[in-house]
């Protein structure tokens, strides 16, 4: 049986209940949102669906005790953040993101950049972290927004997200979060840390499917934002213009509602389990890799050497291995299931020093065994014994 170590890219297996709540929906439900005749399945799908907007208000720290209105659902986050971006930046405004961000968060901003806003890309440490002598500085020479990941895709780095928040608000300038990794994985507070918008992802961390994802907005600060598509929301259809109230103004046309179902299903799971005791094991198991990474003399890890700001996402080269032909030899050779390559955040591999060969990465799950880890270990130690072909 295969050894997934690839949950950064998405979290896999799923809970059980999660495809059974989309075959659920699409055998016995079906009906489409607030687009039917107020017949029990059109109550059930909107049941279902304000439901889902209250379990991730609830998990992710909502606004106004997590006021339901103030989610709305997306394809995944890399739409969510093109939503916010490209509905807030105007020509002229001038943008902080950092040297750690993937290219969900890079090309909108590059994309923005052509038309005339003003980016500035903010240098991390080689760990991979924004420090505040670097954050004061350039908020203090003014700016009208800061977007930046919450943990690395690659090497797993937590950012400081209480001085992060801090330097914001006392500079009053809106603060946008990318929680793609750390959704479901650690404790979220958007309100306590007054985020403008925090983007999520459904299939990773939350353990939902793929097809799902959302943002968490401020209140206020979604009226500032243009919508990036229009059209009919189920709602207002007297109306020629798109609908300012939420969450219509951002959800126009048909959902993924068999993907809502099952992302419904995981946040129920989520909330049995807790995400203390989800954090917890999923500590344990990175700590359990990284001290075996750590014991291979062939093996250069990039990013932090602890656990303390990471999540159990590593990085790394193998002297001798090309990285695309280790990741292949693990597969085909011992069923362990890795990601090789710049993993979409060129800038990230620059920071920390994996720039242009990429890096080799694992990240183990809820539902990896420590059998799993050592197993991988083991196979790490004989490919490095062996040397690359």
């Amino acid at each position: 049986m295969a050894i997934y170590m690839n949950n950064a890219a998405t979290s896999w297996p799923k809970p059980d209940r999660v495809a059974g709540a989309m075959a659920g929906f699409l055998r016995s439900g079906g009906a489409n949102l607030s687009r039917g005749s107020a017949a029990k399945r059109d109550i059930s799908t909107l049941d279902m669906v304000t439901t889902c907007r209250d379990r991730a208000a609830s998990m992710m720290g909502g606004y106004r005790g997590g006021d339901s209105r103030y989610v709305t659902f997306t394809h995944n986050v890399t739409y969510a953040l093109n939503m916010v971006l490209k509905g807030y930046c105007r020509p002229g405004m001038r943008v902080l993101t950092t040297s750690m961000e993937h290219n969900a968060v890079v090309r909108p901003l590059r994309s923005l950049e052509a038309q005339g806003v003003r980016l500035e890309v903010l240098p991390c440490s080689r760990e991979g972290f924004l420090e505040e002598t670097v954050l004061r500085p350039a908020l203090e020479e003014g700016a009208d927004l800061v977007v930046l990941s919450h943990a690395s895709n690659i090497t797993g780095s937590i950012q400081d997200m209480e001085m992060i928040a801090s330097l914001c608000a006392e500079a009053g300038v809106p603060l946008v979060l990318d929680a793609a990794q750390t959704a479901g994985e650690i404790p979220l507070t958007a309100e306590a840390w007054g985020l403008a918008a925090l983007t999520f992802t459904g299939h990773k961390g939350l353990m939902g499917p793929q097809g799902i994802g959302g943002t968490l907005w401020k209140p206020g600060f979604h009226e500032q934002v243009r919508p990036l598509v229009e059209g009919g929301t189920g709602s207002y259809s007297h109306e020629e213009r798109q609908p300012e109230v939420m969450p219509d103004k951002f959800e126009s046309g048909t959902p993924n509602l068999p993907g809502l179902a099952g992302f419904l299903a995981a946040l129920d799971w989520i909330e049995e389990q807790g995400i203390d005791t989800i954090h917890r094991r999923r500590r344990e198991l990175g700590a359990r890799l990284l001290e075996g990474l750590l014991a291979m003399p062939a093996v250069t890890l990039f990013g932090p050497r602890d656990m303390e700001r990471r999540l159990p996402v590593f990085a790394l080269d193998m002297a001798g291995w090309d990285n695309g032909l280790l990741a292949y030899t693990l597969s085909e050779e011992y069923g362990i299931e890795t990601r090789p390559g710049l993993h979409c955040a060129p800038l990230a591999h620059r920071t920390v020093g994996s720039f242009p060969q990429g890096a080799l990465r694992l990240s183990p799950g809820y539902f990896t065994t420590a059998e799993d880890i050592d197993s991988t270990v083991d196979a790490l130690r004989a490919c490095a014994a062996r040397g690359g072909r």
